[in-house]
């Protein structure tokens, strides 16, 4: 008698969903922002710090020649490639080439976590509005008026692939606040616990 399962599916998708764990389209997309914004970093470097960094030729070229380009337009495609040349890393070689960016900056490994911290605060502020008030209630004093601006700008830096100019004023100010915070305190423990809650809620 043939069997009735035959050329039908006889396992769940499920099934192997757990058998072979697999990274979220959410992670993925968390990676791919994330070696992207890693090459802008590198392109941002001056070009003889962009020759000492530990990657493959191919990768620091298109680095190169981004750097380049003045056009906007080509410049973002250029951009884009240099984000898909960044894809093509290992762990381990992007691993070295954050260290050495790092290292450029003189950061401790707690001042990059710290760094980090303040960047996915940045990002909230840009995608949540409640972020904003959230910010006002932990510093009053807050020109809140100012950061509304330069939030707006930076959500219009990065529709239109303009230079990153009120984005990265928003993260001095942050970092401002945090040191302020810290002086307050006259200690780290309680502006690192509040950093720390940011990491769980990120």
């Amino acid at each position: 008698m043939p069997n009735p399962n035959r050329g039908s599916c006889g396992f769940q998708s499920n099934e192997f969903e757990q058998e072979y764990e697999r990274p979220s389209k959410s992670q993925l997309k968390r990676e791919m922002t994330a070696l992207q914004k890693l090459g802008e970093e590198l392109v941002a470097e001056p070009r003889d710090r962009v020759k000492r960094v530990p990657m493959p030729e191919d990768v620091r070229d298109a680095i190169l020649e981004c750097q380049q380009i003045k056009d906007h337009e080509g410049r973002r495609r250029q951009m884009q490639y240099v984000g898909k040349k960044m894809r093509t890393l290992d762990e381990d070689e992007i691993a070295q080439i954050q260290k050495t960016l790092d290292s450029w900056r003189g950061l401790s490994k707690s001042d990059t976590a710290s760094m980090h911290a303040l960047e996915r605060r940045r990002e909230k502020l840009l995608k949540d509005d409640a972020s904003l008030t959230e910010l006002l209630a932990l510093h009053p004093d807050l020109d809140v008026q100012h950061l509304r601006t330069l939030i707006r700008n930076a959500r219009k830096e990065q529709a239109e692939n303009k230079p990153p100019k009120a984005y990265r004023e928003i993260f001095q100010i942050l970092k401002q606040l945090q040191k302020e915070a810290r002086a307050a305190a006259g200690e780290v423990d309680t502006e690192e616990d509040e950093l720390n809650d940011d990491e769980r809620d990120a």
